[in-house]
């Protein structure tokens, strides 16, 4: 019996012993947070800690960060005002169930603020990111204390709402970091503005610079880029408790991250690249420069493909001409014909991001017509359409003031009527039925003999064709073998027909007309399935001929990189002969850097995008694709960029395919642009892959610098760019070479080991020069790099002896090599 009470009492101590110990560690974890501890959430995605922004700033903050990834990706800071300057700091919770920031002897400098009451409150993290704190036990989200995704910083993450809590009076916005080392409040702003109706706006300290627009069912009215994904999903809530916007990853082990950037106040969306070990730009609500808020002023519109970019709507005129003449358009636009109230009716305009609606009155359960009639009674409605475009359409959206911010959308625009004087609705029905009367005389003057001549037509069409055929297959174009000399594997290349391509551009509108270079013009088109391609036309007078459109057929066919520009197809007839690309809307590298005010779309991030872009499509060309290719024409000019301005390499009309363990080559007819071409195949017709990166280390220093190295002069000294970088590296004053528009956007580690990079790439000796693969590994890392040896051709006197050689060897019949050298321009 004695030794059983002994048992008994042991175990008694032991099950104690394990209880404090449980206990303590509970306190320790949701009571005291010190500067050398934190706490990870249940599923080891999130940390809760103290931390110092960039690992190098004195100041800490307590904040919230992803877990197992490398460095810091802070998605959430409580004392973002207040930094705290030592190691004093603690997180503690209340009875009250308040998160409690203290410093030194007790001084607070930040807490929750929480007034519920409460019982045994503790403060948990997560696993979605989210630090709440809670009765303990209940785990019903509704009845959280506190909750850290009602107070989010710069970091919009699943599961988040951003909008308003009408019952509480709680707004939920982001506001940026205001440096990369201090995470205080900065400039911008993203939130749902509530007057009116709601819309997604950004707002630089209180001025409205962008409006994502209002929520059609679908998505936000500007916004046509947020479609259904493999990624994601997305919603926006509107009720009377609440309204917000928010989305949901599909797949709970992608990790993606949405935030405002304070130096242009651009909201984009990150996903986490696991190969890379890196995040990537995924998107951008933001497209271009018609995101402007108010660009057009009242009654404009705006279209990014038309020049000047704004234009009144139908009816309406500038308001101050000589201001628009002066591509001022802040005066916006008025009506040609002022409305009376009795007898006005509405123009449909269609395809159009729906004006800003903080004037403006909805209801979800009227239809179109009651929302016409609704407004008709009233003279002070200007407009109305469709509150929810879903399944043909409800709701009931009206403006009572002037129409602002309006553009026109190749896709997922909408359809809004604007109130109109009654002469301009009786000059709409008077076309309307002129337009029928034509109609019904088209089709009694042809349906008969149409019918008549259907047969006829039919076996003409049949003969056409087989004429076709064989006028291809005699040109040699069409046979797919003749572009590869194996003819064992045919390109899977479409063909498209001539009356195609001609409806596509508008019969090759002027207004469609996007350039012009030495392979010919090049016209915007636009399929009937809405696809947007770019044709570039053979001219007859082009500088290339039949070789360089097979060559750029045959190279870029059945490459498929995300930094390739995508060759969609080709159209031969006749004397015609183009190739039909996708469609890059914003035009090419060479268009941003070089223009003053262009120049200051692009800034550091987009640069440095871009330059990593441009190096990973190159690695693939050089090492992963099926051929090794050189392209030997890279310049500025030939890197395009799509909507998220990612670049796209394009124009492979003069590359060269390597196969087996082949290097290098030599040519008698040396073609590209002077101030890119490396120094051994601008004197001796070799190319080899590293050509192709000399012409990408020019590339690299002149979007650091945003100077062409063709034509660069300094009034201390007549080198050219790569001379003046080389300098200014060996005296340690690389920073002077940073475009002075990119202020204060630019990560200084990045801009000067870019810049080391480039120098390495233009060095005067090809084994000198990295290969692609290195270049791709040192932009990404953040090692020692090798000092850069002497640039070839650093002074602009090189390049003038050059060509004058060139084209003196060029019409000398003695010259010692035969070297020709044609220069064409960017196309």
């Amino acid at each position: 019996m004695e030794r059983l009470c002994k048992f008994l009492t042991f175990c008694f101590y032991l099950l104690l012993i394990t209880a404090i110990s449980t206990v303590a560690d509970t306190l320790n974890i949701t009571r005291s947070i010190r500067d050398d501890d934190g706490l990870v959430s249940a599923g080891g995605s999130f940390r809760l800690g103290f931390f110092s922004p960039l690992g190098t700033s004195k100041n800490k903050y307590l904040g919230i960060w992803y877990n197992n990834l490398p460095g810091q990706t802070v998605v959430w800071v409580a004392n973002r005002e207040i930094p705290i300057t030592d190691s004093s700091g603690v997180l503690r919770i209340s009875d009250q169930g308040m998160l409690v920031l203290t410093v030194g002897n007790g001084s607070i400098i930040w807490s929750s603020n929480s007034t519920r009451a409460s019982r045994n409150p503790i403060a948990q993290l997560l696993d979605s990111g989210n630090l709440v704190v809670k009765n303990e036990g209940d785990d019903n989200p509704e009845n959280y204390l506190w909750q850290s995704f009602d107070y989010p910083t710069d970091t919009f993450l699943p599961g988040m709402k951003l909008g308003w809590n009408r019952e509480k009076g709680l707004g939920r916005y982001l506001t940026p970091w205001k440096t990369s080392d201090n995470p205080a409040r900065g400039n911008f702003s993203c939130g749902v503005d509530a007057a009116g109706y709601p819309q997604l706006v950004v707002r630089k300290n209180s001025k409205l610079v962008f409006r994502a627009g209002s929520w059609n069912g679908l998505r936000f009215s500007g916004a046509p880029g947020l479609k259904p994904n493999s990624i994601y999903t997305f919603g926006f809530v509107l009720n009377e408790k609440e309204l917000y916007y928010h989305y949901e990853l599909r797949n709970s082990s992608l990790l993606s991250r949405s935030m405002i950037n304070n130096v242009n106040g651009l909201f984009q969306r990150f996903l986490w690249n696991e190969q890379t070990r890196e995040w990537r730009l995924y998107s951008t609500v933001q497209m271009d420069n018609c995101d402007q808020y108010a660009l057009c002023g009242s009654y404009g519109s705006c279209n990014i493909n038309n020049s000047p970019t704004c234009s009144c709507l139908e009816g309406f005129e500038p308001k101050v001409p000589k201001e628009w003449d002066t591509v001022d358009w802040s005066s916006g636009c008025v009506r040609k014909i002022p409305l009376n109230c009795a007898g006005d009716g509405f123009r449909r305009y269609s395809a159009v991001k729906l004006p800003d609606t903080q004037k403006s009155w909805y209801n979800k359960s009227m239809n179109l017509e009651e929302c016409r009639t609704m407004c008709l009674k009233n003279c002070s409605c200007i407009a109305y359409t469709n509150l929810d475009i879903r399944g043909g359409g409800s709701g009931c959206l009206i403006w009572y003031d002037d129409l602002l911010d309006t553009r026109h959308l190749d896709e997922n625009g909408q359809d809004i009527y604007i109130r109109m004087a009654a002469s301009e609705i009786a000059f709409d029905e008077n076309m309307k039925t002129k337009s029928k009367s034509n109609k019904t005389r088209i089709i009694l003057s042809t349906v008969l003999p149409a019918g008549m001549l259907l047969l006829g037509l039919t076996m003409l069409v049949c003969l056409w064709k087989k004429k076709q055929q064989k006028h291809r297959i005699k040109t040699g174009i069409v046979d797919r073998n003749a572009y590869d000399n194996t003819k064992e594997e045919e390109l899977e290349l479409p063909l498209f027909d001539f009356n195609t391509i001609a409806s596509a551009t508008d019969n090759f509108s002027i207004n469609n007309k996007l350039g012009e270079g030495g392979f010919g013009p090049v016209f915007k088109g636009t399929l009937k399935d809405g696809q947007e391609i770019a044709v570039k036309r053979l001219s007859k007078n082009s500088n290339q001929g039949l070789n360089e459109f097979k060559n750029e057929v045959m190279h870029i066919a059945k490459l498929q990189h995300r930094n390739l520009v995508k060759l969609l197809g080709c159209c031969i007839e006749s004397e015609e002969k183009m190739l039909v690309y996708e469609f890059m809307p914003n035009t090419s590298l060479d268009c941003f850097l070089f223009d003053e005010k262009q120049s200051k779309l692009l800034d550091w991030p987009a640069r440095y995008q871009i330059i990593n872009g441009i190096a990973r499509g190159l690695l693939y060309l050089h090492q992963d694709s099926r051929l090794r290719i050189i392209h030997r024409d890279l310049k500025a000019g030939n890197m395009l960029l799509d909507y998220e301005m990612n670049p796209k390499i394009s124009d492979f009309g003069l590359a060269r395919s390597f196969g087996g363990n082949e290097t290098e080559a030599n040519t008698n007819k040396v073609v590209g642009t002077y101030g890119y071409m490396s120094p051994e195949y601008a004197i001796e017709g070799i190319y080899s892959v590293k050509s192709d990166v000399f012409s990408f280390g020019v590339i690299v220093l002149e979007i650091v610098s945003g100077k062409r190295n063709r034509g660069f002069s300094h009034e201390d000294h007549d080198l050219n760019l790569l001379g003046h970088a080389w300098q200014l590296h060996k005296e340690g004053r690389s920073i002077e070479l940073i475009d002075t528009s990119l202020r204060n956007s630019y990560n200084l580690s990045e801009v000067l080991r870019s810049v080391h990079v480039g120098l390495l790439c233009v060095q005067g000796s090809i084994e000198d020069r990295p290969s692609m693969s290195a270049v791709v590994y040192m932009l990404g890392s953040e090692g020692a790099l090798p000092e850069p040896k002497l640039p070839g051709f650093f002074t602009e006197r090189d390049l003038i002896e050059l060509e004058a050689n060139s084209t003196t060897r060029k019409h000398t019949a003695s010259s010692t090599n035969g070297l020709t050298i044609t220069v064409l321009d960017a196309r």
